[in-house]
């Protein structure tokens, strides 16, 4: 069967390391949970609209896979090509014949898209061929339009064909799973995902003012006109960064990339979970770009810096196109953080501590998070069930200039809703010290300590570096805390009032 897959058939000398599962967009992702909802199930309005961005490649590639809805309509009810060009391999779900097919390494993947118009769908996968090509190939590619065609070209010594190679025409092709992983690449962000803007913003803070309304009560709070000194602001461009950054590579998702690969990548790709830009060592390897800003007055008080070169990871620059972001995680290591957007916009949504967001679950020991594929997916499978709870997600959409401040313990999802560039740091305050020191000393805390070598030890080489830098710190705030939590106790509830300790029934007065 002709295909575009013709040149991978030759021989190969490369191989694919075998891997069980995807390797993460960056270290806030979470674990991702493949067993898909039915399309926009529970989101209300099923009509979508298409980015107008959406690459030729990608629309022509929509013909091959419909939602399994629509077998209902078709002329043949029964006919689902799948069924009959997948063989004995059509009663594996979708999601993990696919989860199989990305054991195979790219010589029998081609292979495989040649025996049947079924198994051309799959082995079309684009997530495959990336994988695939940043298995293999790491950070050193030219972003092609596809994976597919990315890795074609690689392997064929960078010559790509004049004309590409046309596959068999498919129709009859149902199937939920691939169907959903093609729109949420293609759909526009919904007007109903983005009106909701509760988000308190506020301008010309105190920082006394921010510490009582914000930061020690633990609330999020968007604030304006704190960062219009940044140097970053204007210099900022894509030619700036690219004349400044040349040669240095930077982490992007499991590889690191040059900004000139990354921005070529990252205005030609149309997928469902693009690589985020997220590097926390930008100022070391680009000292101009860590001169070009200065951190909030309000986020100055970092006792985290007592541990010097130990500290974990705590500042990071991140790019990214339209629909890349965050899936919904915790900040690590139990702290607070900023988020300044330099350029673009992001939709934020955001759940306190104790309401796991839906359609997220993280396990008992918080060591693992499962999660939606992908962030457009949470939006049209998960969104609306949020209107009928009675506490609702805060919300906002954060523009160039604006700053979020992120209470440590909240639940945030990020979405990028144009090409964006940001600084974020995670801080800890002696508002947030005694969290960040319980959750270093809890008994998994190898498993959930992030950011640095030595996660077993962090807690005492903090409690010493605090103890060294501030002392009696520590002491002072355990005691505030308990002086606190007494104060609490002795406001009596209505119900506490009504009840005689004494006889265990009820006290009446007139």
């Amino acid at each position: 069967m002709p295909s575009a897959f013709h040149s991978l058939l030759l021989p190969l000398n490369r191989k694919r390391k075998s891997k069980l599962r995807r390797s993460r967009n960056h270290p806030k992702e979470s674990k991702p949970n493949r067993s898909r909802n039915h399309l926009a199930a529970g989101s209300g309005d099923p009509s979508f609209h298409l980015k107008t961005s959406s690459s030729a490649s990608s629309r022509s590639n929509a013909c091959l896979v419909q939602p399994l809805g629509n077998l209902l309509l078709s002329a043949s009810p029964r006919a689902n090509l799948r069924d009959a060009g997948f063989g004995s391999l059509r009663a594996i779900p979708d999601d993990l014949l696919l989860d199989v097919l990305g054991l195979l390494p790219a010589r029998d993947l081609a292979a495989l898209s040649a025996a049947s118009k079924a198994l051309y769908v799959v082995a079309s996968h684009d997530p495959l061929w990336r994988a695939l090509v940043l298995d293999e190939l790491g950070g050193r590619f030219d972003f092609a339009g596809t994976w597919r065609d990315t890795y074609v070209a690689a392997v064929s010594g960078g010559r790509r064909s004049r004309r590409r190679p046309h596959g068999p025409e498919i129709r009859g092709f149902y199937s939920d799973y691939l169907f959903q992983s093609w729109l949420c690449a293609n759909m526009e962000m919904r007007h109903e995902w983005l009106a909701r803007d509760n988000i308190q913003r506020r301008r010309g803070l105190t920082v006394e003012q921010f510490i009582a309304e914000f930061e020690e009560p633990n609330r999020p709070v968007l604030l304006e006109g704190c960062i219009e000194s940044w140097p970053a602001l204007k210099k900022w461009t894509r030619e700036y960064l690219l004349d400044e950054s040349a040669g240095k590579e930077f982490a992007v998702g499991p590889v690191s990339m040059t900004l000139d690969r990354y921005f070529k990548y990252s205005d030609n790709v149309q997928e469902e979970r693009p690589l985020y830009l997220f590097d926390a060592k930008f100022a070391e390897k680009v000292p101009e770009m860590g001169r070009d800003y200065e951190v909030p007055v309000y986020f100055r008080e970092d006792l985290f810096s007592v541990l010097g070169e130990e500290r974990p990871d705590h500042r990071w620059v991140i790019i990214g196109p339209a629909g890349s972001g965050s899936s919904f995680h915790v900040d690590p290591n139990s702290t607070s953080a900023w988020n300044a957007i330099i350029k673009g916009a992001k939709k934020w949504v955001m759940f306190p501590p104790e309401v796991v967001p839906p359609g997220v679950h993280p396990s008992a020991d918080g060591a693992e998070v499962t999660s939606p594929v992908s962030i457009m997916e949470w939006f049209m499978n998960f969104y609306s069930a949020c209107k009928t709870w009675e506490k609702r997600p805060i919300e906002c959409i954060c523009r160039a200039g604006e700053v979020v401040f992120v209470p440590n313990g909240w639940w945030h999802l990020v979405i990028n809703l144009e090409e964006s560039i940001a600084i974020t740091q995670n801080y800890v305050s002696r508002r947030n010290l005694l969290n960040v020191l319980d959750f270093l000393k809890k008994p998994n805390a190898s498993e959930l300590v992030s950011g640095t070598k030595d996660r077993v030890n962090l807690h005492d080489k903090f409690c010493s570096a605090i103890e060294a830098a501030h002392p009696g710190m520590v002491n002072q705030l355990e005691l505030e805390a308990e002086q606190k939590a007494a104060a609490g106790k002795k406001k009596a509830s209505f119900w506490d009032s009504a009840l005689d300790a004494n006889t265990g029934g009820f006290k009446f007065f007139f």
